[in-house]
């Protein structure tokens, strides 16, 4: 067996993967364009992407093992017959919990009172010549909704029942006998109602033709003033200079952005967008880590080892995609 590992994000893995094979396999690795000349003979490819290029110089491959849960990268039209698809997840812990600390850190400002209290000026009940600052909202009462409701939108909405939230969602088909606790499960027909109802509104669900740019002008001017957003799924689902003007403009209170409209080519400086969100002071931003946990990590490595060892034995390996998906 023989398995090639493409892009940073793949190479990551590949020493929890070694430490957990069990059978013999040879494991090559490179970035994205250097790992062609070594695909001729490998059985598998761990990539967040596939191309014309990797299908024409794979020629042998039996499986592209996507490490992570989206596909967007993936041009399911140069998967030949017999050549499998799979992906990973063990990441919706990590996700929701960074789902929650940012819904608290956004209500209570956290970011402002720690620069405030760094400089000896104290924004709170305890200052002395100064009114008492309004006091904060609480989690609980609020409504929660859920754009997205596959294993992060679940995980995320049993920890914000925790919270004593209200929680809805709306996925690609609607679920007739919603979880218990949940307002609704509805399809896309209920988005408007879902952005309309939300105090704060999580983006889990996948990239594609019909959710790139889901989120425009339009739809954002539906949520309350006082919301917030937090996107952990991909940035392109909200339109870039759309999701700025209303940051600046206070028609949103804040928002957690963990995805972006950028990312690294090479080593040194990266900006995230082209719109300024670094200068806003309502929007926590992170760099694509809301996932990257202990637990993640172990998850995936582990169905990676196990899709090598399947596919060396002829078998489905575990999170096939379809193609007609």
């Amino acid at each position: 067996m023989k398995a090639a590992f493409a892009g940073s994000f793949a190479v990551r893995l590949i020493e929890p993967v070694r430490k957990r094979l069990t059978i013999p396999c040879e494991i090559v690795s490179g970035d994205e364009a250097g790992i062609l000349d070594q695909l001729g003979d490998a059985d598998v490819l761990v990539s967040m992407a596939f191309t014309r290029e990797m299908a024409a110089a794979g020629n042998m491959l039996r499986l592209v093992q996507v490490p992570g849960a989206g596909l967007d990268r993936i041009d399911r039209s140069q998967l030949r017959a017999g050549l499998a698809l799979a992906n990973a997840f063990g990441h919706e812990a990590g996700i929701a919990e960074y789902i929650v600390g940012a819904m608290i850190a956004l209500t209570r400002s956290f970011h402002r009172l720690d620069q405030k209290l760094r400089a000896g000026e104290w924004e709170s009940q305890w200052s002395v010549g100064t009114p008492a600052p309004p006091l904060w909202p609480e989690l609980a009462g609020k409504t929660l909704g859920i754009l997205g409701f596959g294993h992060i939108g679940e995980a995320l909405a049993r920890r914000a029942h925790a919270f004593d939230m209200k929680v809805c969602a709306v996925r690609r088909h609607a679920q007739a006998g919603p979880p218990h606790g949940l307002m609704f499960v509805g399809g896309p027909e209920r988005l408007d109602e879902l952005l309309g109802r939300s105090d704060y509104l999580a983006i889990t669900l996948s990239l594609s033709a019909e959710t790139r740019g889901l989120i425009d002008a339009r739809r954002l001017r539906l949520m309350k003033p006082s919301a917030y957003l937090i996107n952990v799924a991909r940035a392109e689902i909200v339109e870039e200079q759309t999701l700025y003007d209303a940051l600046a403009g206070g028609r949103l209170a804040g928002a957690a952005l963990d995805v972006w409209y950028r990312y690294p080519t090479s080593a040194g400086s990266t900006a995230p967008a082209t719109a300024p969100f670094h200068g806003l002071s309502n929007v926590i931003m992170t760099p694509h880590v809301s996932g990257w946990t202990e637990g993640m990590l172990e998850a995936r490595a582990g169905v990676i080892v196990e899709n090598i060892a399947r596919t060396a034995r002829g078998e489905a390996p575990v999170n096939a995609i379809a193609l007609a998906d």
